[in-house]
């Protein structure tokens, strides 16, 4: 038993490492013990420049999967395009310091929402500041083109609403761009999210 411990110790204090190679193996017969006596591996160095493209090639495979995780959700029909800004009409006034809770483009299934708060001390339709659009997903369309973006076209129609929205998905992330036309354009750029609320789930 005093041989083992006198091995583990001597481990420890030459520095056990995971990647390391054997040197040497002791066995302790009286308790069926095999140790195995290791020396630590070089640590492994880079230059700059491999940092910087391993740097690149992680956040590629991020981007990928960010956009395989869009792309399907936008194919199963369950998402939400969280807003980072907005544009409201063709030319103008925009808006970054706005809140991504109230502003998005949702689509559950067959059920859409398309919702403007822009919070500038204005009532609006909504009585935050915007518009909210509640309806039916209709006539939905979906196509890759050469560049590997994905459109996805629909209407978006109820007893008040009557709306065409048209989303681009860009093939190196997640990042969109929504354009809800049928009263003022609206165009929404922000990321899309795969989401099912609580009765689609």
């Amino acid at each position: 038993m005093n041989k083992f411990f006198i091995a583990l110790a001597l481990a420890l204090a030459t520095g056990i490492c995971a990647t390391a190679q054997t040197n040497e193996i002791v066995n302790d017969e009286e308790e069926g013990v095999q140790l195995q006596m290791l020396t630590p591996a070089v640590p492994v160095t880079e230059t700059k420049e491999e940092i910087k493209e391993r740097e690149k090639n992680l956040r590629m495979l991020n981007d990928d999967i960010a956009y395989a995780k869009a792309c399907n959700s936008l194919k199963r029909g369950y998402f939400v395009l969280v807003a980072e800004n907005i544009q409201l009409g063709n030319t103008g006034y925009c808006r970054y310091d706005i809140n991504s809770n109230s502003n998005f483009v949702l689509v559950q299934d067959n059920d859409g929402i398309v919702q403007v708060a822009l919070n500038n001390g204005k009532f609006g339709s909504n009585g935050i500041g915007g518009w909210t659009g509640k309806g039916q997903v209709k006539d939905k369309r979906i196509k890759c083109d050469d560049n590997g973006d994905i459109h996805l076209d629909y209407n978006l129609i109820s007893s008040k609403v009557n709306a065409h929205v048209s989303i681009t998905l860009f093939h190196n992330g997640k990042h969109a761009v929504a354009r809800i036309t049928g009263g003022i354009p609206i165009t929404i750029y922000g990321d899309i999210l795969p989401y099912r609320d609580k009765e689609h789930r």
